[in-house]
């Protein structure tokens, strides 16, 4: 099968979740045969700034469009695969897509929420579902700019307008809770089939592991206040790796027994994530489906995370790991302080394992990427408003 992938690249390159589904699954379609052409631009800091400022190359970027076309051309796709619009893309290059079924993976909020988290100021925030996104632009939600708000509520506002997103033959929500949320958002239900994202084998974590572990943005919404507050009453290391806004001040809250690493090379997380007691995930936000569960999984080390958005559909409560509240420092130290028994973080640790066997690998991945790309073609020309 000929396929195009497009994405706008993330600038925290590897470390964006969404950058390393998008490189994963060009590897697992060219490893099975498939000819695969990606397109994947980006801009530095200061270009977002200026294509913010301009707007126009948000709301309908030309250039994109064209070079779109020019691929389409070239390589003749059955399958136009689309993972993020903003801002190299825009969405007026789905309709740059003649003569393909065209599918577009959603891995977060962005077509109903402007920074695309469902987050605002300390707490969920839905004020833009199901309508036109223009509280985002009030409360200054995208880049904490009100000029860089009404660019992006004007391009998503456009293009519900002339029914941009009703020429997409499938969308495919990385969980059902993702899923649940476009349909609020105006999506038909039948349109959104859920595909869950993958990860490569691992080596396996051998014993109970060393030191519990956070891999990720240091951000407020994902919640490392609450982990540090429960470190007071938790006797045992917690290495924090990732970079963000919320550094310093983290860093000076932290108790003993808390580092922090910068963000590190993808083969030393595995390296780190393979020597841990359990992955923390300690999110407020409506966390889609977060890669470093299904990570942790592959290398059988359990999880620690907030019972929000997906996260519960790959976390089994007592079974591959605790789902708590994200805002109870102490039951976040109860769970870590039950997994220095070495029993039971083995054993949890050999369920999560085993749960990444029985969904998450490259085979299972590959059959319903197919499944999904071989429905898209069959249904090419379906029509629907989002």
């Amino acid at each position: 099968m000929r396929i195009l992938v497009l994405h706008s690249r993330y600038l925290s390159g590897p470390a964006s979740g969404e950058n390393r589904v998008v490189d994963d699954e060009v590897r697992l379609l060219e490893e099975a045969g498939h000819d695969v052409v990606l397109w994947a631009p980006s801009v530095d800091a200061d270009g977002i700034a200026n294509k913010m400022r301009a707007g126009l190359g948000v709301v309908w970027s030309q250039t994109a469009v064209r070079h779109v076309e020019r691929l389409a051309r070239e390589h003749r796709p059955d399958v136009v695969h689309i993972h993020n619009l903003f801002p190299t893309l825009s969405p007026a290059v789905l309709r740059a897509i003649d003569g393909a079924a065209l599918v577009v993976t959603l891995h977060n909020y962005r077509f109903g929420c402007l920074p695309g988290t469902l987050y605002r100021d300390g707490h969920v925030c839905t004020d833009c579902v199901g309508r036109l996104p223009w509280p985002g632009v009030v409360h200054r939600c995208f880049k904490d700019s009100r000029a860089a708000s009404s660019v992006m509520a004007a391009s998503l506002s456009l293009h519900r307008g002339i029914d941009s997103f009703g020429r997409v033959d499938l969308f495919l929500a990385v969980s059902e809770f993702l899923k649940e949320r476009h349909v609020e958002m105006g999506i038909d239900a039948d349109r959104i089939l859920v595909k869950r994202n993958f990860t490569w084998p691992s080596l396996s974590r051998e014993g109970p592991g060393e030191f519990f572990l956070y891999a990720g943005r240091l951000a407020p919404e994902k919640g490392l206040d609450t982990i540090l507050e429960a470190w007071t009453r938790v006797d045992a290391p917690l290495l924090i790796v990732g970079e963000g806004p919320e550094d310093e001040r983290l860093r000076v809250a932290a108790p003993t027994g808390v580092e922090f690493r910068t963000t590190v090379p993808g083969a030393e997380i595995a390296a780190l994530t393979r020597r841990a007691r359990a992955m923390l995930v300690p999110s407020r936000w409506y966390e889609t489906a977060s890669r470093t569960v299904i990570e942790a999984y592959a290398a059988g080390v359990p999880v620690l995370a907030s019972r929000v958005g997906g996260i519960p559909e790959v976390v089994s409560d007592a079974e591959t790991g605790f789902l708590l509240d994200p805002d109870t420092p102490t039951a976040w130290a109860s769970a870590a302080t039950s997994l220095l028994d070495d029993h039971l973080s083995i054993e949890l640790g050999s369920q999560a394992q085993a749960r990444w066997r029985a969904e998450f690998t490259p085979d299972q991945a590959l059959s319903a990427i197919m499944t999904t790309y071989e429905k898209a073609v069959a249904g090419s020309g379906a029509t629907g408003a989002a």
